[in-house]
């Protein structure tokens, strides 16, 4: 297991689950719906821009586990004084693009707030890109080197973890080592259509590749019976652990 003070206790913890609804109405909802079951909510953007960071802090009162997914990329002096307000928020963790300048001013506002709780993930590349979009964004590529070097540049800076593919989890697991944690979306349990996710793996093969965490929305938002369909990837995961 990850020694990171931020590694995962329980297979519990380790399910993420992507509050990714159109108003707070449909949050509180979905919550209810999964309260007991999902380690950590994910706030994306799309609740952000409707009323979505006041819920996140609501939740995070009540006990709640937060990812604030923010994906801030910006210039040094506002990284750095936004990530000191959202270390005031109480969420658990929150995401900053995986760019060296970038990293180092979120890590200079969370020492500057002095909240050691708060987990600042390190996103590389996208997982629902693909070696062609990468390409067109203007990055010779490979997508594994590209991840590996920001994953590289993340555990220099001392962030607390990253955010990439699965299928990227045992290459980042022997660079890392057991210092960051890993976060990984594009989960899929088995029989679960893909989405517009490209680099996608099941709940236990992450896991036996080395992610901590695992994001899965739609495959448990969109069953019949959310609650039952997060506690079955729970078990999976506990059987893989």
């Amino acid at each position: 297991m990850p020694t990171s003070r931020f590694a995962p206790k329980s297979a519990l913890d380790r399910l993420m689950l992507p509050v990714d609804v159109p108003t707070v109405c449909e949050a509180e909802d979905l919550v209810k719906k999964t309260e007991g079951t999902v380690g950590v909510y994910k706030i994306g953007m799309e609740l952000q821009f409707a009323g979505g960071l006041e819920f996140a802090r609501e939740l995070a009162e009540s006990g709640h586990k937060i990812f604030l997914d923010v994906k801030l990329h910006d210039i040094d002096n506002t990284i750095t004084k936004a990530v000191r307000n959202v270390a005031k928020m109480g969420m658990t963790f929150m995401t900053v693009h995986a760019y060296p300048k970038t990293m180092r001013a979120a890590l200079k506002g969370l020492a500057e707030e002095g909240n050691p709780d708060l987990c600042i993930l390190g996103v590389t590349v996208l997982t629902s890109m693909d070696e062609a979009d990468l390409v067109a964004a203007g990055y010779k590529g490979p997508i594994a080197s590209v991840v590996e070097d920001r994953a590289k540049d993340a555990k220099l800076a001392g962030m607390g973890g990253i955010v990439c593919a699965p299928t990227e989890s045992k290459n980042m697991r022997k660079i890392l080592g057991d210092e960051l944690v890993i976060v990984t979306p594009g989960i899929r349990p088995a029989g679960s259509a893909a989405g517009d996710q490209r680099r996608v793996m099941t709940p236990a093969d992450a896991i036996k590749a080395g992610s901590d965490y695992l994001v899965i929305g739609r495959p448990i938002t969109q069953a019949d019976d959310p609650k039952a369909a997060a506690e079955a990837v729970v078990q999976e995961i506990e059987n893989s652990i």
